[in-house]
């Protein structure tokens, strides 16, 4: 589904952030991408949208390599690959609705945006995110009243609003308290789940990497040192992503974090029957 070839990338100060990465995600998957800062994480998921323009290498979407492309065809390719951002990007004087249909600027012509004239289907299924994501009793509230987790289910409902089939998310919980980081997280899970997406997300918290990705990939200093499931990572493994620490505490933090998942699941679940 998505295939990155050698891909490089090298800053204009000499700095190389990326040093040859191949990588295959297949459609569905939900990889969570961690290392420390300066690792090439950011860096990765913008080049394979093009936000930042790779050196050298191929990225391909299903059979279209998108580092190739020009101007016209990468627009199109875009509205191929939904990003949710850290810092939410949201037009704060706009509304939730008006935030989400945004996401639909690419399908529509350039007065139809500007004058906010979006088509009826293009409407109904903002309200149909909006529903999804819990935020329905917002719609016409402005971006600056929200807080920080219902600011970034407006993020994940305009990237889905695109109706694509990769998902780019860069540091979704980086603002935002414990809780509501397990609950956006989720919520990007099982949104992916139900679409049959494909996501790459950037993140940080290695509780939450392990808890809620399928797939670890782990990069340090542009390069890739593990790429593996999330029982995986070891003391051994994370000192080589990170650095020499007492891991074991993660660790057995993370087990304990799964078992009250699983228990709320099952909870979740006998409570429906």
């Amino acid at each position: 589904m998505l295939r990155l070839e050698n891909l490089v990338k090298r800053y204009k100060t000499g700095d190389q952030a990326l040093k040859g990465v191949n990588l295959e995600i297949p459609k569905g998957q939900v990889l969570a991408l961690i290392g420390p800062s300066g690792a090439g994480k950011s860096t990765l998921i913008r080049c394979i949208n093009r936000l930042v323009e790779p050196t050298a290498g191929a990225v391909y979407l299903n059979d279209v390599n998108v580092a190739a492309v020009g101007a016209g065809e990468l627009r199109r390719l875009r509205r191929r690959m939904g990003m949710i951002f850290q810092e939410y990007a949201l037009v704060e004087r706009l509304t939730v609705m008006e935030n989400v249909l945004s996401g639909r600027l690419g399908y529509v012509g350039f007065w139809r945006s500007w004058f906010r004239k979006f088509p009826p289907d293009d409407v109904a299924e903002a309200f149909r995110l909006l529903d999804r994501v819990g935020l329905m009793h917002m719609a016409d509230k402005r971006a600056d009243e929200l807080s920080g987790g219902q600011r970034q289910r407006v993020g994940i409902a305009r990237a889905l609003i695109q109706n694509p089939e990769l998902l780019l998310v860069d540091e979704p919980t980086a603002s935002l308290d414990p809780k509501t980081s397990r609950q956006i997280m989720r919520l990007v899970c099982e949104l992916c789940t139900e679409r049959g997406l494909a996501a790459i997300i950037n993140i940080h918290d290695v509780m939450l990497a392990q808890m809620f990705g399928q797939r670890i990939v782990g990069l340090q200093l542009g390069e890739i040192v593990y790429d593996g499931p999330p029982n995986g990572l070891t003391s051994d493994v994370l000192t080589t992503i990170y650095g020499e620490e007492d891991w074991e505490a993660t660790i057995d933090k993370v087990e304990e974090e799964e078992e009250e998942e699983t228990t709320t699941a099952e909870a979740v679940l006998g409570a429906d029957r």
